[in-house]
């Protein structure tokens, strides 16, 4: 242990920790902007200075180490003048308009300047603006970014990619997309993890909307909207609800008070996934297809980016069943259509989604018979979603639990943890086993496949698992850094598995780039704890025991991996993506 005093108070700490820490755990708040622990701790924003007696200049709290004997002062005048005079520099290169900023009233930097009482800005305002392609699912905006580096080391060393990168010199200094590149000519997976993890707002995704709120006054449009899992184990965070009040069906109540005219839960389409996934998976092991390298999953757009930039001849190994998301549009503009009685071109379907890859997914141009055009019209984040419900004045305290309508209500557990990490995979196996024996196993016969904390075993949990006399070899895996790592074991025959999940986002969808954001929090598995315990307490647990899916597969599609289901609720994956143009 380590004893030292700070702001007059005598504190022990174990060796190593920094005086940064060393305060927070004595309740001592020390502000700061760029440092996120173990990831970006290199002082580059210098609002975290404090005094030490005994040495002129002030030293940063956040990378140097808390000293036997030291006595440190966090809010001398000295440090106040000097964090004062930081702060006023970062802000006069910095675009103020916080009342037209999507984290206004969420940014720490409009935090730190109001606890310093920051009124006038006594510099010159030099505000940076470089072009950016505005029809793109991610949007920087440069004239707010502060240089912390975030973004940078978030890429980086989490996600592997190293689409951020730093240009310039002295006061040039900036934060661009590395390699000279554009962002359509990066291998951005769409994670949006640099969104969670910017301070400010110089990050963010396309704002959707504009988009819905034009289609739900648009008389001749039908709008059909559906919620993933992860959603609802969010989305009061930024709205003042506790986890157990905010439901699903205060969603969809809300949803339905905008003037949204059908209301679903993409639980529904998790389960519809696993029927198509599971069994595909089932035929692809017994055939021996699989011999050589895993199936994988396809849930996850961002992933779907990642291997089409980072390893296409991997691609043939996915799993061809589309994203829930993505079979929902397609039920909708099909099944759902005839149901109503209606061409699917009145019908417009709206995804909330705690993602900003899903964007870029649902403008994938997509040809069957019944109808043309996309599965999903629009896509908005979590964060969309509660703009949107304060846009239309809607006070979450008179929010009431509706059911989702019909024919396509019904849920299930195995569906509600596709959004969590393993989750997708526990599913799968829940409805594989019974494909295969006939019968059910127990329900929590998979959770060795669940992940225990943020990052813990590198990413990865691996499992066996026996069904009659076949072995079933597992991995998940979450977060694209993680993920590369695992690939490459995999290229090199180190490891072999039968199935695969990846999730792109650390934690799964929970942590998804379209969430809420707590700056410096990681709660991915907090919310998947949610999942999990919904699962729980669903009456129904298997996919394939959902009644309105078989129902569905009795009306319309047959029957797991038939022709209809394969045209409508497969796709057939290519190395391309997505073209946005110019759009500067």
């Amino acid at each position: 242990m380590v004893n030292l005093v700070i702001d007059g108070k005598q504190i022990s700490v174990k060796e190593n920790t920094t005086i940064m820490e060393a305060a927070a755990q004595n309740g001592i708040h020390i502000p700061k902007l760029c440092y996120l622990k173990g990831i970006n701790e290199i002082a580059a924003c210098r609002v975290c200075v404090v005094e030490l007696e005994g040495k002129d200049k002030l030293i940063t709290s956040c990378n140097n180490v808390a000293e036997e004997g030291m006595v440190i002062h966090t809010n001398s005048p000295k440090v106040r003048r000097d964090r004062k005079t930081n702060v006023e520099l970062i802000l006069s290169q910095h675009n103020c308009q916080c009342v037209a900023c999507s984290r206004s009233g969420n940014c720490s930097l409009q935090s730190v300047a109001n606890d310093l009482n920051i009124i006038d800005i006594p510099y010159k305002m030099e505000i940076e603006k470089q072009p950016w392609n505005n029809n793109f699912p991610l949007i920087r905006d440069s004239s707010k970014c502060i240089k912390c580096m975030r973004c940078i080391q978030v890429c980086d060393k989490v996600q592997g990619l190293s689409v951020w990168d730093v240009e310039g010199t002295g006061s040039r200094t900036t934060v661009n997309v590395g390699g000279h590149k554009n962002i359509l000519e990066a291998d951005c997976s769409l994670c949006g993890q640099c969104i969670t993890h910017c301070p400010v707002g110089a990050l963010s995704e396309r704002n959707d909307t504009e988009k819905v709120w034009e289609a739900i006054a648009d008389p001749d449009k039908i709008v059909v909207a559906q919620v993933a899992p992860a959603v609802r184990a969010a989305w009061g965070e930024q709205i003042g609800l506790a986890p157990e009040d905010a439901t699903i069906g205060k969603i969809l109540d809300a949803l339905k008070r905008m003037g949204v005219d059908y209301v679903f839960d993409t639980v529904f389409s998790a389960d519809l996934t696993i029927m198509e996934e599971g069994h595909e998976f089932v035929q692809r092991f017994t055939s021996g297809e699989l011999k050589e390298r895993p199936m994988f999953t396809s849930c996850c757009p961002g992933w779907i980016r990642f291997i089409k930039t980072q390893y296409p001849h991997l691609v043939k190994y996915l799993s061809s069943a589309k994203s829930p998301q993505q079979m929902f549009g397609a039920a909708m503009k099909t099944y759902f259509a005839e149901k109503l009685g209606v061409s699917p071109e009145k019908i417009y379907t709206v995804s909330v989604m705690p993602c900003v890859a899903k964007k870029g997914e649902s403008e994938m141009e997509l040809f069957y018979g019944e109808y043309a055009g996309r599965d999903i019209d629009t896509v908005i984040t979590t964060r969309e979603l509660v703009r949107m419900i304060r846009s239309a004045h809607i006070s979450p305290d008179t929010l009431v639990d509706i059911e989702s309508d019909r024919p396509m209500q019904a849920g299930t557990g195995a569906g509600v943890i596709f959004g969590a990490t393993g989750g997708v995979m526990e599913a799968a196996l829940r409805s594989a086993y019974y494909i295969i024996k006939g019968e059910n196993p127990p329900a929590d016969a998979f959770t060795a496949v669940r992940s225990q904390g943020f990052n813990e075993n590198d990413g990865v949990q691996e499992a066996d698992f026996q069904i009659n006399d076949i072995t079933v070899r597992t991995a998940v895996v979450s977060g694209l850094g993680n993920t590369r790592a695992l690939l490459d074991k995999i290229e090199r025959g180190e490891v072999h598995y039968d199935f695969v999940e990846v999730m792109a986002c650390p934690g799964g969808c929970v942590g998804g780039g379209g969430q809420p954001i707590h700056d410096g929090e990681e709660l991915a598995f907090e919310r998947g704890k949610n999942l999990y315990y919904l699962d729980d307490n669903y009456d129904i647990r298997f996919s394939h025991e959902n009644p309105d899916i078989l129902q569905m597969y009795e009306e319309y599609f047959e029957k797991p991996m038939s022709h209809k289901a394969h045209m409508l609720l497969h796709t057939e994956h290519d190395a391309k993506i997505v073209n946005y143009g110019k759009g500067f």
